[in-house]
């Protein structure tokens, strides 16, 4: 895993090789940061990254700036991972949440600037989870959502909905909360 940008930009760390998670392609969230910090940037933002994984989206947005960033990921492997890195960065700033998204959107009360998830692609409660979110507590006026998703999925028509970016075979559908 590597981290693209910012201040622990082009650190990399081994990825055990018993992680199940699918990472978001180095270019893919190269792209994805340079839409986001043309947006609103990433200082002093808080972020909250769904499905973790391996959390290399979770250290883009804290080697940018944001200054609280929550990472949710039921896999203990993944988990650990995540926590090891965090260690090894020193970085205070990262929350892990080791448990079930759908609970932990649920049961947040805290709102986040940014929110992204990327689901497994054949996930059987894919398609609510972006109305679930939408919906929740983790999203206030102005918070950035961030789907990532395959070819075959359309959220256009979801409120607040504002553009989709395809980069090689990761699609990622963007969403502005309004007042």
């Amino acid at each position: 895993m590597r981290i693209i940008s910012g201040k622990y930009g082009r650190r990399r760390f081994d990825v055990p090789r018993n992680i199940t998670a699918r990472p978001t392609t180095d270019f893919a969230r190269e792209n994805l940061f340079n839409v986001l910090e043309n947006l609103d940037g990433f200082e002093d933002k808080s972020a909250c990254d769904l499905f973790a994984g391996t959390g290399a989206v979770s250290f883009e947005f804290l080697s940018r700036g944001c200054d609280y960033v929550t990472a949710v990921e039921k896999a203990p492997v993944q988990t650990a991972f995540i926590k090891k890195v965090a260690e090894t960065l020193g970085d205070d700033h990262l929350h892990i949440v080791r448990g079930d998204v759908f609970r932990f959107i649920e049961e947040n009360s805290r709102a986040y600037d940014y929110v992204f998830a990327d689901p497994p692609y054949d996930h059987e409660r894919f398609e609510e989870i972006p109305q679930l979110i939408l919906e929740s507590a983790l999203v206030k006026p102005g918070t950035v959502v961030i789907i990532e998703h395959s070819k075959n999925r359309d959220f256009s028509q979801l409120p607040g909905f504002n553009q989709r970016r395809v980069y090689g075979s990761v699609n990622f559908s963007l969403f502005i909360i309004q007042e």
